[in-house]
């Protein structure tokens, strides 16, 4: 299904002023322009990355109570259990905040609840646990916690202490009498967008201060903080929270920070995802290279071996797990594309659901730890948000994953059907549900009507923003080099999108495994140039029925391989060159 083309308009003589004072190639600076930097002032600022553009952590609502508490805790010498999660976000927070605690001389260790057994965030079985073995200790979490309101309650009945680090949506209420951090409660805090390691690494960043002269830390602990910044920037990618502010320079400098400061485990890692002889890291490396690999320990219910993995010093141990976690890796793609297919399936032999504006598909075969990623290809298919739902979840409730499309509020759509759901919880763009299997028929009815009534995008109808027209000519390593100075690119800050009209198409064919990718060749003016579509394996068949020209919408890229540089684009959409 293609979508509706939107392209920038431009003011030329906007362009050629900004590239003339910045010193600028055209093509940079209309992409700059495109993207509402209308002055070189604000231009210089967009493509300036700098680390005291970090804001202070002191601002960041709970941070100083929560390192007091956790300072106190240490020379104490009591017990600290960091609870984290089990995606990439969580597995990262745990990672850096054990980091810290260790080098401190804590008595630290960590926990990571079964995404299978016991499902996501904070639990009541999990505080009782804790609570018995040391009652002593003191529980932070990462990446959750903010809706446990009764699991809060339950710590602080048993006078087991606790603090709360977290990022996602509030419930309608917050637990009380507990130290929580969140860069979304009232406070000073100018940017409510980091994710679970933005908020441990900012906790983390005010135990060094106290532990340093009080407002800076020791030379041990700033290496600490400057190398932890590497894991800050894996999770930032991989929960895809924008790209702006504070997490593009977190971005920015930890992917610098994983070629020079890397633990034995991202060096294993990294050199089993094949990127451990690049000069240079860029934030697509760490989506479909590092943080699948991550995830499929938490999605296969193994996400202990994935925190084992960022904190060993072993470095045969670092080996054994970076090559076990890309074996499941590859276990879990073959899974992916099994449900994905069953999904295409469900929706076939339902044609009534194809007239809905959102899907919600549910299935006794699906693995509760892959719906999620699943849900993610079946809302791009579709162009409509998708809800995916594994029918045996845990406790003989059904679990579900969903993911946004087109803007949609997830969290809100979930919060009119509360009355069907047993629980959620998430954000605008990704959500987790448990439901009763006998009520997801009613939810599906319900969902889909409040999809309906509050979200203007038809499927179909989707925009692609598009930064300029331009002619394949204009395409060389030096203007894609210059591109490079807007990343790093992710969520709000994509890489620079263009469309190149009347184009010849020498060659479309179907690749990899399952012929699902597609590879094409197309020329225009005399200039050739190669492009990939991943998941777009169909589209071969559609070009190659075409007699004429075509439009293409693309993102281009460099591609090394073995020393060598080519220029390459991935295509994004297309049609023939007649419609408008």
């Amino acid at each position: 299904m293609h979508r509706q083309w939107r392209i920038a308009s431009h003011d030329e003589t906007r362009v050629r002023e900004l590239s003339a004072r910045l010193r600028i190639a055209p093509l940079l600076a209309q992409v700059i322009v495109a993207r509402g930097c209308a002055t070189a002032e604000a231009a210089t600022q967009y493509l300036a990355k700098k680390l005291v553009d970090l804001h202070d952590p002191e601002k960041l609502p709970g941070v100083s109570k929560a390192a007091d508490c956790i300072v106190a805790a240490v020379h104490a010498g009591r017990r600290i259990t960091v609870y984290g999660d089990y995606d990439v976000d969580g597995v990262t927070s745990t990672s850096l905040l054990w980091h810290c605690l260790q080098l401190t001389g804590a008595n630290v260790d960590y926990y990571i609840p079964s995404r299978l057994e016991e499902g996501y965030g904070l639990n009541c079985d999990a505080i009782r646990q804790l609570h018995a073995e040391d009652p002593a200790r003191l529980v932070v979490t990462v990446d959750c916690g903010i809706t446990s309101v009764a699991e809060a309650a339950l710590a602080r009945e048993l006078g087991l202490e606790l603090i709360i680090t977290d990022h996602h949506q509030f419930a309608d209420s917050l637990p009380v009498d507990t130290v929580l951090v969140h860069p979304r409660l009232p406070g000073e805090y100018p940017f409510g967008e980091l994710c679970g390691v933005g908020v441990a690494f900012k906790l983390a960043w005010a135990i060094c201060a106290r532990l340093g002269d009080g407002k800076r830390a020791s030379p041990k602990m700033r290496e600490f903080l400057l190398s932890a910044i590497g894991l800050a920037a894996i999770g930032t990618i991989a929960d895809v929270v924008p790209l702006i502010d504070e997490n593009r320079v977190l971005v920015h400098f930890g992917l610098a920070s994983l070629i020079e400061r890397s633990s034995p485990g991202l060096k294993a890692l990294m050199k089993v995802a094949g990127l451990s002889e690049r000069p240079a890291l860029q934030a697509e490396d760490i989506a479909f290279a590092i943080a699948p690999r991550i995830n499929a320990a938490g999605r296969l219910g193994q996400a202990r071996l994935a925190v084992e993995l960022l904190t060993t010093s072993d470095v045969e141990r670092a080996t054994a797990l970076a090559t076990y976690l890309d074996e499941l890796n590859r276990n879990r793609q073959t899974v992916e594309r099994r449900m994905l297919k069953q999904a295409k399936e469900l929706v076939a032999e339902r044609p009534e659901w194809q007239d809905q504006r959102a899907l919600v598909l549910a299935h006794e075969e699906w693995h509760p730890g892959v719906i999620g990623i699943v849900a993610s290809r079946v809302a791009e298919h579709f162009q409509r948000p998708a809800i995916m739902i594994s029918i045996h979840g845990v406790n003989g409730l059904a679990q579900g994953s969903g993911r946004s499309f087109a803007g949609f509020n997830l969290h809100s759509g979930l919060s009119a059907c509360r009355h069907l759901l047993v629980g959620f919880g998430g954000h605008h763009a990704a959500a987790g549900l448990k439901i009763e299997p006998t009520g997801i028929d009613a939810f599906r009815v319900a969902f889909s009507q409040f999809v309906a009534e509050n979200h203007q995008v038809l499927p179909g109808q989707a925009e692609l923003a598009i930064d300029a027209e331009i002619r394949l000519a204009d395409l060389n390593l030096k203007s894609i080099s210059d591109l490079e100075r807007l990343g790093p690119f992710g969520a709000h800050n994509s890489r620079p999108v263009f469309v190149a009209s009347n184009v010849t198409l020498v060659a479309a064919k179907k690749m990899g495994e399952g012929e699902r990718h597609l590879s094409l060749q197309v020329r225009q003016f005399g200039e050739s140039i190669r492009g990939v579509a991943f998941g777009k394996g169909e589209w071969a068949d559609e070009m190659n029925q075409v007699a004429g020209a075509i439009s293409i919408c693309f993102q281009p890229t460099i591609n090394r391989f073995q020393g060598r540089e080519k220029v390459e684009f991935q295509l994004l959409d297309w049609h023939p060159a007649e419609t408008p």
